[in-house]
Formats: C-alpha cells, structure tokens, sequence
C-alpha cells in the first residue's frame, strides 16, 4: 500500500465514527446477501459480531502503518476464522462486502480512490491471513512456481 492509500482508509475510517455499529450490520446484511451459507458460522446476535468487526478493524486500520505489530493480530484473526470454518475462497466474498458496506454507509466520501485505498488494504490483509492460515498453499504455490 502506498501512503496515500493508508492514509484513506485510515481518513475514510474515521468517518464512520458514531455509525461503526450500523456499519458492522450492514457488513453483515451485504455478506448474507452474497453468500448466505456463510450464516451458520455466524452467532445469533450479529449486534454483538457486528461490535467486534468494527472494533478488530480498528486495530487493523490503526496499525497499517505498523507490519510488524500487524502480523501478530493478522495471525490471530486467521486462527480464529480458521477455528470457524473460512476457507480460503471465502475471503473475496468478505472483501466485496465489506467495501460495499463501507460505500452504504460512506456515501459520496467513498470515492473510487478511497475504494481502491481500501481493496488494496483488504487484498493485503486476506492475503496474510490466508499464508498464515494456510501455510500448506504457501508451499504448494512455491512449488508450482518452481
């Protein structure tokens, strides 16, 4: 990511301010919308997934700067989607998503740059947690490449 993108997701970001909750449920009513077998690994009360989403994407978009205090939080996130059933493919679902949830609730501040900004972001971001969940493809890959 360039820092201009880092410094539009982190300016886009924080323009959700009071409505990061209604953001977490829009994220949710997008992903269901896509891809609605992806409900059961959800728990009853999105109100409260919905909390945590915001709160980790936070962290994340706070520490973008940081790839080193990252990867920490990266591991863990992968640990505990792996521990819910994600797989790999279920990454691009979770990044259409969130980017159309981020455009509902940013309007008109969500411009194709700040969406580009956070597709980069997000790309980055699933990519790690899919090497780090998935150290077998890692190695697979670098052997189809050699």
């Amino acid at each position: 990511m360039t820092p201009r993108q880092t410094d539009l997701v982190t300016e886009s970001f924080a323009l959700l301010g009071g409505m990061q909750a209604e953001a977490g449920r829009c994220f949710h009513e997008r992903l269901f919308g896509i891809a609605p077998e992806l409900r059961p690994m959800f728990p009853a009360d999105p109100g409260e997934q919905a909390e945590v989403l915001m709160e980790t994407l936070g962290r994340i978009v706070a520490s973008l700067g940081d790839a080193e205090g990252l990867l920490p939080v990266i591991s863990r996130l992968a640990s505990r989607h792996v521990s819910y059933g994600v797989a790999p493919h279920h990454h691009a679902i979770i990044g259409t998503a969130l980017l159309a949830s981020l455009e509902d609730c940013l309007g008109d501040a969500f411009t194709a740059e700040t969406a580009a900004a956070w597709d980069a972001a997000y790309g980055a971001l699933s990519q790690a947690m899919i090497d780090a969940a998935y150290p077998e493809l890692v190695i697979a890959e670098l052997s189809a490449a050699e």
